[in-house]
C-alpha cells in the first residue's frame, strides 16, 4: 500500500457574491476531486485547535499528526529546521518577511500593502537580506535568506513573548497598530524601523519599481518560537516517506518528522510553480518509501492577494495536473493506494487571511470503492449525514494510515 497525502494550502472558503454565493471549491473545474469524493470517505475535520492561531505551521503540525497543543513552539523554528539551521537551546528564531508599506500621504510608509513584496524572487530577496544582515546583524543577530520573501532572523537569548502579527493579516491597514509589542519589542521594532532606510534606495528595488513591481520597503518579524521536538514517522507510524513543498515552514516539519525533503526544480509557491513537477517527483518518491505528502502554496496566496480569478486557477490546476497524475501514476506503477486530499485551512479571498473553521477532506482507497451518490469535493460536505467528522484534527492521521482514530 502506498500513502500520498495533496494538501490544497488555503484552498477551503466561503461563499462568494461575485460567483452567485459559491465557494472557489464549488466554483472550480475539479472532477477529479469530485470521481474521488464520491467512490472515497469524505467528512470535515478541525485543523486548528480552540484558542490556537489559525496558520498553515499548526494546521499541517496537525494534519501531519502532532497534537499542536502538545508540539507547537512557532512557525519560524520549523522553517529554521528546513533551511539547516541549528538552533541553541537559547535562540529564538523570527520569520523575517519582506513586506511593501505604502505611505498613506504622512511622507512615510505606514500602510501594509503587500506580506510579498509583489512575491520577490528568492534571488532578489537573498541579495536584500543581505544588505540588511550587514548592516544589522550582530553577536545576537543573524540573518538567513530564504524563499521569495520569506527570511529568518535567529536572535540570541532573544525573547519568546513579543507580540508580533502575521503580516497577511493585516493587509491595507496602518502597520502602526500592529507593530511588535511586549517583552523584547523595543529591539524588534528597533530593527525593522532602521530596515526601511537599507532598502529604501537599494539597486533591486530601484530594478523593481522601474519595472512596475511592489518594492520590498521594510522586514516584518512574526512566527516566533523555539526549536521543536517530534517524534519521527518511523518511530510514530513505522514507516518512512517523503515531503515535497515550496514553502520553508512545511519542510521543516517534514524534517522534524524524519522524512525526506525532495526539492523540485521550478516550485515557487505561486500559480506559476511546476506542478507537474511535483506530480511526476511524488510518483518518484514512493520507489523506496511508502509516504509521500505533496504540499502546493498556490490558494493560499492568491487568497491573500484577494485574487477570486488565481485563487480557481490554483485549485483547477491542482486538480488536473497534479491529483489526476499523481492517482494514475501511482495505480499503475504500485497497484493500490490510499489517497489523503484536503486544505490545511481555509483562506477566503473576501478576508484575505486565515479562518479557523472546519475544512473538508477526501480518503480513497483504490482496495474499497464507496458510492456516495451525489458527493462533490467542497464545503457541502458538511451538510450532509453520516459523514465523518474529525474534531481533533491530530487524529485524521493515526485514522489515514492506522484505519483506526487512536
Amino acid at each position: 500500500m502506498k500513502y500520498v497525502v495533496i494538501i490544497g494550502d488555503g484552498m477551503a472558503d466561503r461563499p462568494i457574491d461575485e460567483i452567485g454565493g459559491l465557494t472557489v471549491l464549488q466554483k472550480a473545474a475539479t472532477p477529479n476531486m469530485d470521481r474521488l469524493a464520491v467512490k472515497g470517505t469524505i467528512g470535515m475535520v478541525r485543523t486548528i485547535p480552540a484558542g490556537m492561531p489559525p496558520g498553515s505551521d499548526v494546521a499541517n503540525l496537525s494534519i501531519m499528526g502532532y497534537d499542536p497543543a502538545a508540539y507547537y513552539t512557532g512557525r519560524a523554528p520549523l522553517e529554521a529546521a528546513s533551511m539547516g539551521i541549528e538552533l541553541g537551546d537559547d535562540d529564538v528564531a523570527y520569520r523575517c518577511n519582506l513586506v511593501t508599506l505604502e505611505d498613506d500621504g504622512t511622507g512615510s510608509p505606514t500602510i501594509m500593502k503587500d506580506h510579498s513584496s509583489g512575491h520577490i524572487t528568492s534571488e532578489e530577496g537573498r541579495e536584500l537580506i543581505s544588505a540588511i544582515s550587514a548592516e544589522l546583524k550582530s553577536e545576537y543577530v543573524k540573518f538567513y535568506p530564504g524563499v521569495s520573501y520569506r527570511h529568518l532572523m535567529v536572535w540570541k537569548n532573544g525573547s519568546v513573548k513579543a507580540i508580533c502579527t502575521p503580516p497577511h493579516d493585516i493587509l491595507d491597514r496602518p502597520v502602526a497598530d500592529y507593530l511588535p509589542s511586549g517583552d523584547g519589542s523595543r529591539f524588534l521594532n528597533e530593527l525593522m524601523e532602521r530596515s526601511v532606510k537599507i532598502l529604501a534606495g537599494h539597486p533591486v528595488n530601484e530594478k523593481r519599481r522601474s519595472a512596475g513591481k511592489r518594492p520590498a520597503s521594510s522586514i516584518w518579524f512574526w512566527g516566533h518560537g523555539k526549536k521543536p521536538s517530534v517524534p519521527t514517522y518511523l518511530d510514530k507510524y513505522g514507516i518512512t516517506g517523503s515531503l515535497i513543498s515550496a514553502v520553508d515552514l512545511t519542510k521543516g516539519l517534514g524534517v522534524c518528522a524524519g522524512l525526506r525533503i525532495i526539492n523540485v526544480p521550478g516550485a515557487t509557491g505561486w500559480i506559476d510553480t511546476n506542478y507537474a513537477g511535483k506530480s511526476e517527483y511524488a510518483i518518484n518518491a514512493l520507489d523506496d518509501s511508502d509516504f509521500v505528502y505533496v504540499h502546493l502554496e498556490a490558494p493560499d496566496e492568491a487568497g491573500h492577494a484577494g485574487n477570486l480569478e488565481y485563487k480557481i486557477k490554483a485549485v483547477e490546476d491542482l486538480d488536473s495536473l497534479v491529483i489526476g497524475p499523481i492517482l494514475k501514476g501511482v495505480k499503475e506503477r504500485f497497484g493500490d493506494v490510499r489517497l489523503l486530499i484536503m486544505p490545511d485551512h481555509a483562506t477566503p479571498v473576501k478576508e484575505r487571511t486565515h479562518t479557523s473553521e472546519p475544512v473538508p477532506f477526501i480518503i480513497y482507497d483504490s482496495r474499497l470503492e464507496k458510492a456516495n451518490a451525489g458527493a462533490t469535493y467542497d464545503e457541502s460536505i458538511a451538510t450532509l449525514k453520516g459523514v465523518m467528522t474529525v474534531e481533533k484534527g491530530h487524529k485524521l492521521m493515526d485514522y489515514f494510515i492506522k484505519e483506526a482514530l487512536v
